[in-house]
Parts: C-alpha cells; structure tokens; sequence
C-alpha cells in the first residue's frame, strides 16, 4: 500500500468522523431541532441525543418564557397628548415549527408589532386613564399581541409597563394637584382632629359638670340629714329638761312659789324703773305668804306698811 493510499485512508477516517459528530446532537430537556431536509421540512426533534443527517438542515429552539425589553417609545393619547412609555413583554414558544417556518425573525417581528400594538391601545386612551389604569393597559396590549403573535406560534404570557412619562407641563400641573390634595386632606385630618378634641372636652366638661352636681346633691342630702339629726337632738334634749322641770316642780308647794315671786320683786324693786306692771297673780301669792307668816287672822291683821293690791298693778314713783 502506497503513501497516496494512506494518505486518502486517513482523509475518508476523520471525514467519517466528522460526520458522525457533527450529526450527532444532545438537546437539552427546554430546546427542540426544527429539521429541513433538503429545504423541506422534516420534522421537529429532541430533547435528548438526536442523529441530523448531512443533507438536513437543524434550527434550534428554545422553548423557555423570555421576555423583550421594549425601548422607550412616544404615543398620543385620544386628547392628544405626547407620552413617553417603555415596557417588557414576556413570551414563550409553543410551537416551534411556525416560529421557523411562518416567520423570517420571530423576535424582531415580536418587537416590532409590540411598539404598533403600543401606539395603537394608547391612541384610544385619555391621558388621565393611561395614567391611572397601568393594569388594564397591560391586559389590552397582552391580549393584543397574543391574537397577532399566535400564529408565529409565540404565546405572550405577560406585558409590563415599566414608566409613563408625561409632558412637562402635565407633570407640573400634576405635582400642584398632588400638593393640593395633600394640603386638603391635612386640612381634613386637622379639622376632624380638632373635632374629635371639642367633642371629648365638651364630654369630659359633661362629666365634670355630672360629678359635681352629683357632689352638690350629695352634700346638700348630708348636710340636710345632720341639720335633721342635729334638731332631733335639741328636741330631745328639751324635752328632757322640760321633763326633769316637770319632775321638780311637781314637788314645789305654794310657799316656796310665793318666796320665788318675792325675790323676783326684790330684783325687779333694785332696778332703776319708776312703774312696774306686775301679774294679778303676784299679789294672791304675796297674800298667801303673809297668812302663812302671821296665821290665819294675818290678812286681818296685816301691817301697815304693806299696800294690798287689788288691781293686778303697782306704781312706784
């Protein structure tokens, strides 16, 4: 065998190699192969180890969710306002046949129709709805993609707007609606403050006025009970002297009466008076006492100098 024989030996050998490693392909468990044999579409193929013939041509894809990243583009509103809006739209291939085959570029033709897609939801929205309803705006333009994109089949799991940037002058006049609506609604913290602090004092005033009025009753209930108390305590005691004077005068005879009387004379005859009005009574005790002194023919007898009273009056001049 000559070199020239070697040599060619040697070139079919690592052709044949070649061959075989370059047909020979391990998919992972989230790729698939797309075949075209000879132009022609062959089939779908993996994961695992899969044989591709020279005369095949094998397109892989990846079937896991990955998402776009949307740059920032400017649409008008539906009043004609210029807004500036970036977002990500999340997709996965379910059908990696048309993905190949209908489509030239799936990622681009996805890009693209998303910033059309975009323009158009907004279009048909007002400024203030765009602002305020971020979750609806990424419904509508999830639903829309999907309806165009399914037939690439591309399945658009999810759309996020990340910023909605405003005009200048709309920013500004939201700012200075944003401060007014925080100054109204401490102006409203403060006056519900404030009532919730008149109401309570007027309460607490309420109860204090309660308790003393309360106080006041009680007070007046005591003091009226002790006054009553005090006033049965004098009754008593008066009643009781007036008892014991009872009890001793029960014992007291006429004469000792009579010489009561006199000593009261005596007193009155020691004042500076010229006229004394004395009881009728007087004179029949003071007659009494001069019987007892001279007998009983003593009021016959009676001396001079003693004046018998008869008209239940004596005038000292």
């Amino acid at each position: 065998m000559d070199q020239l024989s070697v040599i060619v030996v040697v070139i079919l050998f690592f052709t044949l190699l070649w061959i075989v490693l370059r047909s020979v392909r391990v998919i992972s468990e989230f790729e698939r192969l797309v075949i075209l044999a000879l132009g022609r579409f062959a089939g779908v193929r993996g994961p695992g180890i899969v044989l591709v013939l020279p005369w095949e041509n094998a397109i892989k894809v990846d079937l896991r969710e990955r998402f776009l990243e949307i740059p920032r583009q400017t649409a008008i509103t539906k009043d004609n306002a210029p807004i500036s809006i970036d977002f990500l739209v999340y997709y996965r291939v379910v059908d990696p046949k048309r993905s190949v085959l209908v489509v030239d570029n799936v990622v681009a033709a996805s890009l693209n129709i998303a910033t059309t897609t975009l323009r158009a939801v907004i279009g048909d929205i007002t400024l203030d709805d765009v602002l305020a309803k971020r979750e609806e705006i990424n419904d509508k333009l999830r639903v829309k993609l999907d309806e165009i994109t399914e037939r690439w089949g591309l399945k658009i799991t999810s759309v996020e707007i990340r910023e909605i940037e405003p005009p200048r002058d709309v920013q500004e006049a939201m700012n200075r609606q944003m401060t007014a609506e925080r100054t109204r609604r401490a102006m409203v913290t403060q006056a519900s403050g404030e009532r919730e602090a008149a109401v309570m004092v007027a309460e607490g005033q309420k109860q204090a006025e309660i308790l003393k009025a309360e106080g006041e009753k009680q007070a007046e209930i005591l003091k009226a009970q002790g006054e009553r108390e005090a006033q049965l305590l004098r009754a008593q005691g008066f009643a009781m002297a007036l008892r014991a004077i009872y009890e001793q005068a029960r014992g007291i005879d006429a004469n000792t009466m009579a010489l009561q009387y006199m000593e009261a004379l005596k007193a009155l005859g020691a004042s500076e008076a010229t006229k004394f009005v004395l009881p009728l009574e007087l004179t029949t005790l003071a007659q009494q006492v001069l019987t007892s002194m001279t007998g009983n023919n003593a009021a016959s007898d009676a001396p001079k100098g003693i004046p018998t009273v008869s008209e239940g009056q004596v005038q000292r001049r």
